[in-house]
């Protein structure tokens, strides 16, 4: 299974079959991606193989051991090495091919943000939006 960054200069393959996956809603998870939670499993490392770009991937770590790699070029999270080289960190959103995993956990509830946990009573659409002022008009707030 191969995978890649937005602008597809980082790219990687998994081999073999993928643990199921955990999304983390920590607030560090949230900043890291934007979103409401992170979506990633761990493979053994000795699955894992870089294809390319590995000189474009820059890395940012807080002092209480918190590490970010990300593409230089487009910003995408990208894999890292954790547990000592034994296991990989893998973004799942990065990879091209449908995998049959399911999110099996999710971690840090209790610091999830409290529009992710209102979610589930939204309008959800197969598709986006015919425009924008239909987009503008399902983000109005009802009284």
């Amino acid at each position: 299974m191969k995978g890649e960054c937005l602008c597809g200069s980082v790219q990687f393959s998994v081999n073999g079959e993928l643990p199921n996956l955990y999304q983390c809603h920590c607030s560090l998870c949230r900043k890291t991606t934007g979103a409401a939670s992170n979506a990633a499993t761990l493979v053994d490392a000795k699955q894992f193989q870089w294809l390319s770009g590995q000189d474009g991937i820059a890395s940012y770590s807080k002092p209480s051991g918190y590490r970010s790699d990300f593409c230089s070029h487009c910003g995408s999270p990208v894999p890292n090495m954790i547990n000592e080289d034994q296991q990989v960190w893998l973004p799942v959103g990065l990879l091209q091919d449908s995998t049959e995993v399911a999110v099996n956990v999710h971690l840090h509830m209790a610091s999830a943000a409290r529009w992710e946990r209102d979610a589930e009573s939204c309008q959800r659409l197969e598709a986006g939006p015919d425009s924008l002022a239909t987009l503008n008009r399902l983000l109005e707030r009802k009284p």
